[in-house]
């Protein structure tokens, strides 16, 4: 029996939001590490207190583009200039559909020559490999898929970032010697127990850091010696609750939907996928709800990408985006959800009748793409993308994509927490009413500390 393809699936829904709602898969897991290695508000503070591990060796899929044409295939799917970029640097690869909206963003190494590895959630990816088993382009590309979706629990590559403010001290031991200066984004190559380690200067809890990298058999040696390195700073290892909540603080949107449902420029695309792809098993969760699939799809200028948009190149998208340029943009901003109402929420629960959805800690997201609905008095005025905890700031906080008009800190809208009718169908989502809760527009990243130290944009963890 053959595969069926994504375009296959969503003819068997009235329209791909119906298809995607009613998805019974939840939100990303994170496999290989432990829920909590202490706990984790401890966890989140130690990442702006003294320092973290995070292990990110697992969740992530790594896409190896190699061959002549290498460079050329990806300048023409990004909407980033290529212009100066060079072996021993990384960016923030963002390619969009030909009508403009995001699919998604993974980091991009440049390793040598044409020869690149990108990082991240496979939307991505899986467009690198569409084009390039589709296109005449002279290039290899090899798949280094995520453990969840392997059954030898190998990879070729582990992955760690050591982020805080005694980051530095920290690699400064395990090396023997003062690292280096890197810029942001620029690649070196170090040693640490023996052992050969690439690393990138990267941030992702808005605080100073290397992620550091090497063969899949190395990890153990490389990781203890981290581990012991960082005892007399305060190096916690991080588990996966509150990985999932670093990007509250930071600000970067771990999970725009890809914007590949619908459209004539992508039909050829959706053949392609099969039934097993990240596209066909993703779903929708939220207050909001529309029957037009596009209202869930994002602009660069909305997930505050805008300055990665640069018409010095022909790529994929490119007409598109130059027609969006001028008009208003939505802005990403963070909601700081009022106390006394997400206390309801969570007092609701010690009721029979008339309970909320339940707030899960530190990550409250119950599906792969959360949508929420936020309200200026009875306008919708924008969709909420995650939402939870931080125990550093002591709020649940949520990253939000509001209309240009509404985006100022300081003003008071409110966010629908919950869905529908009682819930959908996903087995994430108990039977629960609607509530809202009144939240304060404030600026993104919410941390000043990440504020000051990145561009903007140019913060992001893998997701």
């Amino acid at each position: 029996m053959s595969q069926r393809s994504l375009e296959d699936l969503l003819k068997t829904a009235k329209n791909p939001v119906e298809y995607l709602r009613n998805s019974q898969a939840g939100p990303n897991v994170y496999p290989g590490v432990q829920p909590e290695y202490t706990n984790w508000r401890d966890e989140q503070q130690a990442w702006q207190k003294t320092a973290v591990l995070f292990n990110q060796s697992y969740h992530m899929a790594d896409l190896a583009v190699e061959g002549p044409d290498a460079f050329k295939l990806l300048n023409y799917l990004g909407v980033n200039s290529f212009a100066g970029y060079q072996p021993g640097k990384a960016k923030q690869f963002v390619p969009v559909t030909p009508e403009g909206y995001v699919i998604g963003d993974v980091i991009l190494f440049y390793l040598g020559e044409n020869t690149f590895n990108l990082v991240g959630r496979a939307p991505v990816l899986e467009w690198i490999t569409f084009h390039a088993e589709t296109g005449k382009w002279d290039v290899k590309v090899t798949l280094d898929q995520r453990t969840a979706l392997r059954t030898d629990g190998r990879r070729k590559v582990y992955r760690y970032q050591v982020q805080g403010p005694n980051a530095m001290a920290i690699i400064e031991k395990a090396i023997g010697s003062k690292p280096q200066d890197l810029k942001f984004f620029n690649m070196t190559t170090l040693t640490i127990a023996g052992k050969t380690v690439g690393a990138l200067r990267h941030g992702m809890s808005g605080q100073p850091g290397w992620e550091l990298y090497g063969p899949w058999d190395d990890g153990p040696a490389v990781h203890e010696a981290i581990v012991r390195a960082g005892e007399e700073f305060g190096l916690r290892l991080v588990g996966g609750r509150a990985y999932s909540s670093n990007t509250l603080e930071s600000g970067w949107v771990p999970s725009p939907l890809p914007a590949v449902y619908s459209g004539e420029g992508t039909k050829a695309y959706r053949e392609w996928l099969g039934e097993n792809s990240y596209e066909a098993r993703a779903s929708l969760g939220g207050s909001f709800e529309s029957q037009n699939i596009e209202d869930y799809y994002f602009t660069p200028w909305d997930l505050q990408y805008g300055g990665f948009v640069k018409f010095d190149h022909d790529f994929v998208g490119r007409e598109a985006l130059e027609k969006k340029a001028g008009d208003h943009h939505r802005h990403k901003v963070t909601l700081a959800l009022n106390d006394e109402d997400v206390t309801k929420v969570i007092a609701s629960q010690f009721k029979k009748e008339g309970r909320g959805k339940f707030i899960e800690f530190p990550s409250a997201v119950y599906s792969m793409h959360p949508f929420d609905k936020v309200l200026h008095g009875d306008k919708t005025v924008g969709v909420s993308t995650w939402i939870g905890y931080s125990s550093n700031e002591g709020k649940m906080l949520t990253l939000a994509v509001l209309d240009d008009e509404f985006a100022d800190p300081g003003r008071e809208v409110s966010l629908i927490w919950g869905e529908s009718g009682g819930g959908s169908k996903k087995p994430t989502v108990e039977r629960h009413v609607q509530m809202e809760i009144r939240a304060i527009v404030s600026p993104v990243p919410y941390v000043e500390t990440v504020r000051t130290s990145y561009a903007p944009g140019g913060w992001r963890a893998h997701g």
